[in-house]
């Protein structure tokens, strides 16, 4: 069934690709050619010739692949024009490809990396609290908003923009005295990855006050929020990701999603805990493969539901009972179980064995980044009463922001811009 994904990705990418090639247009802004040409190349795209009358494409799969290198020891992201082409023909076709599906996912490769250097800057600042009791929905502590980068739009902390420099706001999270829920943790998440994307130069000129608000979604909606507000253009909808897990691990890269419950809130016994927000911070080979094996994260649901079920009977005093039980495998707990249960407890670990469990990891404001089964198994004891189910959120990654930076980096090449430090 692998074998049938990667097939028929294939053919996916070079039906989108050579109609690109052969009509020589793209929807992005014209660029100079050769910063076209040099963005491709430090982006992983190997450009060379051929005595044919016709491009010879391999886009290959990187997004299937753990890395670029990885990519193009296999042999992706290769072209070859016709050499009798004059230098206006190639331009035109190397401008069409950077809206090629398999340009995307070598841009992935950069997401992925900012991603994670901008999640384990959060994670790193135990300044950053998490805390359901809080006069409002953010805090910035004693020093307040404003000597953090941030002025207040909404009352009781449900709506901030940054105040003067966007990078100098972000760095309030990085390393400031500032508590929120998961919620705005995902959306900090969400926008510092943009700032290790472009870098604080292309940050601050790249992108208005507006646009990086936080607050509640619901916030976000009547905001120029770049996420989920009126700037936020062409949004992708997969909340089981079939179709992000159908195009390989790299498409996963920054994207959002939340851990949410499945029975009604009368069900809940801590409501802090009544979802997780995360971003995707890695997704390994196998995690990947089961993904795409499975059409997504429908099935997972129901093993969720499952590992709930066979949870029931092993429940009993201690905060942490099911972190101690499936986490820290603690032995002492572990022998004070009878037959049964520890017949049950095998069954558990078992399911929680799958790849997907083990091997895609989220940041979650303030756990860090850890494989989703942690997770699962961490709501066993915040609310057991009821199973959780996991969906990806809406974003703008592949779209829109892709868009954006595309564009930063070729005004950059063409001198419009400072050079971003955070950029290829």
């Amino acid at each position: 069934m692998a074998d049938r994904a990667r097939r028929g990705l294939r053919l996916a990418l070079l039906v989108v690709l050579l109609p690109a090639l052969a009509a020589a247009a793209s929807p992005l802004a014209p660029a100079a050619p050769d910063c076209v040409e040099s963005l491709l190349r430090r982006l992983g795209w190997r450009i060379g010739s051929t005595a044919l009358a016709e491009p010879q494409v391999h886009p290959g799969l990187p997004c299937a692949r753990g890395s670029l290198a990885e990519a193009q020891a296999e042999g992706d992201l290769r072209i070859e024009l016709p050499t009798r082409w004059d230098p206006a023909r190639r331009g035109q076709a190397l401008s069409g490809l950077l809206d090629a599906p398999a340009t995307r996912c070598a841009y992935m490769f950069v997401l992925g990396d900012a991603t994670r250097r901008a999640t384990t800057a959060l994670a790193g600042n135990r300044h950053y609290r998490f805390s359901a009791l809080q006069p409002g929905w953010i805090g910035f502590g004693a020093q307040g908003a404003r000597v953090q980068g941030w002025e207040r739009f909404r009352s009781f902390g449900r709506g901030y923009r940054p105040l003067a420099a966007n990078s100098s706001a972000l760095e309030a999270f990085y390393r400031g005295h500032v508590r929120s829920e998961c919620g705005v943790g995902r959306q900090v998440a969400q926008l510092a990855t943009q700032r290790e994307l472009y870098g604080d130069a292309g940050f601050d000129a790249g992108f208005t006050s507006g646009e990086l608000s936080i607050g509640t979604f619901l916030t976000l909606h009547d905001t120029d929020s770049v996420l989920l507000g009126r700037h936020a253009g062409e949004l992708f909808a997969d909340g089981h990701a079939a179709r992000t897990a159908a195009m390989g691990r790299q498409a996963f890269m920054g994207v959002p999603g939340f851990v949410f419950h499945v029975f009604d809130r009368s069900h809940l016994d801590d409501l802090s805990n009544q979802a997780e927000n995360f971003v995707v911070v890695d997704v390994s080979a196998a995690a990947a493969q089961a993904l795409a094996m499975h059409g997504g994260l429908e099935h997972y649901d129901a093993l969720n539901r499952r590992i709930w079920e066979l949870a029931q009977p092993l429940r009993g005093p201690g905060r942490k009972r099911f972190e101690r039980l499936l986490v820290e495998r603690d032995p002492q707990l572990r022998a004070t179980l009878d037959p049964d249960q520890r017949e049950r407890l095998a069954r558990i670990e078992e399911l929680l064995g799958d790849p997907f469990y083990r091997g895609f990891r989220i940041y979650v404001h303030h756990q860090g980044v850890r494989p989703v089964g942690y997770h699962i198994v961490r709501l066993l004891d915040r609310n057991p009463r009821t199973p959780y189910a996991t969906e990806l959120g809406l974003h703008n990654l592949h779209t829109t922001l892709y868009r954006r930076w595309i564009d930063h980096e070729l005004r950059t090449c063409a001198g419009a811009l400072p050079p971003a430090s955070g950029s290829l």
